[in-house]
């Protein structure tokens, strides 16, 4: 027997013992719930841990771990009273885990998955919007810092949607919880970019990944995945709520309360500018209000949006390059390199686009969108680069060479990329085209302000 508990201790070392509550009854049972756990077969698992977890709640984290996967499936494939009961013990188990193990406990992720669990659970819990919504800005404000989880920032903000709409919630709560969480979910998507470009810039100078790299470059990118899908989600949930005609009452309402208030006029002008409202002279009071107590990269490039709009092209631009040099944040500055090349691009001004967009690629190398959007001007291109129609039709190669770049580097573009490159591939020359050219496997030269060259395919 003491061969076994001396096995058995080293076999949960990792899983954080608390040897001062060492019990044999409880490192036998903690075994079995344990390989019970292990093998999926929870509803075995059920009595010997429910046994440890009574009885020596400090001994091992596995208590937690193991806990809420057999509890989980408790709920799973329960209803009525019984699920209920199952789902406060799954709340129960988490406030247990932060008293015995706070340090592998973060607040606001814990907070986020209780009110997740009664989100998913509403109906059979009974619980109102209200209630639902408290409990999630309650976790939102205990720890802002591990409340990351996407599925949970999504029902938070639209919970506030629905509270929006049954008249229960001001727009400008709307507004200020939308700018809380699109912050908080491009400050994750920095994150992980972050992390993400150190392994494409290690691919890119011809390293291989190690296993463990390859592993964590598809946890990131997982992550970004997930982020982006509900960044696109909460601007369809806000929807029109947030338009010119509801923005610019609100925000002339509260503008003299907040002209002195940097973050409110930052978000407001942001808001504005997202959409398309900026044609209001609200805006100019906004900006300018802004600019005078807060000079920042934002709102140098906010100035620049009210130059563009006086068609002061050349005065716009000189707030733009000011609007880049003022940020010192590299992914913050390549947003800006990106929003300033598409500025040019919509006026028609490719080549100054393409010199922005691959600046903003220099800083977020994970970012695909610069890929889709040179790739769209080299298409757009093709009919004034060469003079044959050959010629001509061997840019749209290039272009899905572009876009295939985005594919390789942003989980989030692999879609968008692989139709773009397709849709190019097809209006290139085709086998029997390059066939009857002559000209399989040869370099053209393309002018114009591309100033590149491609290589017809072999055939």
């Amino acid at each position: 027997m003491k061969t076994k508990i001396t096995l058995l201790v080293l076999l949960f070392i990792g899983l954080n013992f608390g040897y001062a509550q060492q019990d044999e009854e409880c490192i036998s049972k903690l075994s079995i719930f344990h390989e019970y756990a292990k093998a999926k077969n929870y509803d075995a698992a059920y009595e010997p841990w429910m046994a440890v977890r009574k009885k020596c709640p400090k001994y091992s984290n596995a208590i937690y771990a193991d806990g809420e996967k057999i509890l989980n499936h408790k709920i799973d494939n329960s209803t009525g009273a019984e699920q209920v009961a199952y789902i406060n013990d799954l709340v129960k188990l988490w406030n247990e885990r932060a008293v015995n193990f706070p340090s592998k406990t973060p607040k606001g992720e814990y907070a986020a998955k209780s009110c997740q669990l009664m989100y998913d659970n509403r109906v059979a819990l009974s619980k109102t919007d209200e209630e639902l919504y408290k409990c999630f800005d309650d976790a939102y404000n205990l720890d802002k810092d591990t409340f990351t989880n996407p599925k949970s920032l999504y029902t938070y903000f639209s919970l506030m949607v629905d509270l929006y709409d049954a008249g229960k919630k001001p727009a400008a709560d709307l507004f200020n919880k939308y700018d809380d969480v699109a912050e908080k979910v491009e400050g994750e998507v920095q994150n992980y970019s972050e992390d993400l470009n150190k392994l494409i810039e290690k691919e890119e100078a011809g390293t291989a990944l190690t296993k463990k790299e390859a592993k964590y470059k598809r946890y990131y990118e997982s992550y970004l995945k997930a982020y982006d899908q509900i960044a696109s989600g909460i601007d369809q949930k806000l929807g029109d709520r947030a338009n010119c005609e509801n923005l610019i009452p609100l925000y002339t309402k509260d503008f003299e309360a907040n002209k002195t208030n940097a973050v409110w006029l930052q978000r407001a002008a942001g808001k504005m500018s997202e959409k398309e409202c900026t044609s209001d002279p609200l805006f100019f009071k906004l900006v300018n209000a802004y600019h005078d107590i807060s000079p920042s990269a934002n709102s140098a490039y906010y100035l620049g949006i009210l130059k563009d709009k006086e068609g002061k092209t050349n005065e716009a631009i000189k707030f733009y390059e000011q609007a880049i040099s003022l940020e010192t944040d590299s992914f913050k500055k390549s947003k800006l390199y990106y929003r300033v090349a598409t500025k040019f691009k919509a006026k028609g001004s490719y080549s100054k686009a393409r010199g922005y967009y691959r600046q903003a690629l220099k800083l977020n190398p994970s970012n695909g969108r610069p890929h889709i959007a040179i790739a769209a001007m080299y298409a757009a291109s093709a009919n004034n680069c060469g003079t044959t129609n050959f010629d001509k039709r061997a840019v749209y190669w290039l272009a899905a060479s572009e876009a295939r770049k985005a594919a390789s580097v942003d989980p989030t573009m692999s879609s968008a990329a692989s139709k773009s490159s397709a849709s190019y591939e097809a209006k290139a020359p085709q086998k029997s085209e390059i066939f009857s050219s002559g000209r399989s496997g040869e370099t053209i030269n393309i002018g114009c302000w591309i100033g590149s060259s491609v290589k017809v395919p072999s055939i």
